[in-house]
């Protein structure tokens, strides 16, 4: 039973680790000069269903008075589900940012 326990529990952290260094990608990939690290994505995660939404509202408001709410959210997690699937599990966290994601959507934010 222990194992099991333990195993679900790597599953769960390595799932964790694979989803927040997509969204980093996904930050690089669109110019955003982001990078959550595994304390604030625990905290986003916390929070709710809306991580992306939620770090605009708190950390980068100043966005909003340029962009819609609702673009940016769009750009970010359709970048982050295209780096998902480009990036095999295993390897989604251990060398980050050494391969070409793709040519860089740049929103150049004010």
């Amino acid at each position: 039973m222990r194992y099991n326990l333990l195993s679900r529990h790597t599953a769960a952290t390595e799932a964790d680790e694979t989803a927040r260094h997509a969204y980093n990608v996904a930050f690089h990939e669109l110019g955003l000069n982001w990078h959550w690290d595994a304390a604030t994505y625990a905290r986003l995660q916390a929070q709710g269903r809306n991580c992306v939404r939620d770090y605009l509202e708190t950390e980068q408001s100043h966005l909003l008075r340029a962009y819609e709410a609702d673009f940016l959210v769009n750009a970010i997690e359709t970048a982050m589900a295209r780096s998902r699937r480009s990036t095999p599990a295993r390897q989604a966290y251990a060398a980050p940012y050494t391969r070409p994601v793709g040519r860089p959507l740049s929103l150049r934010l004010v």
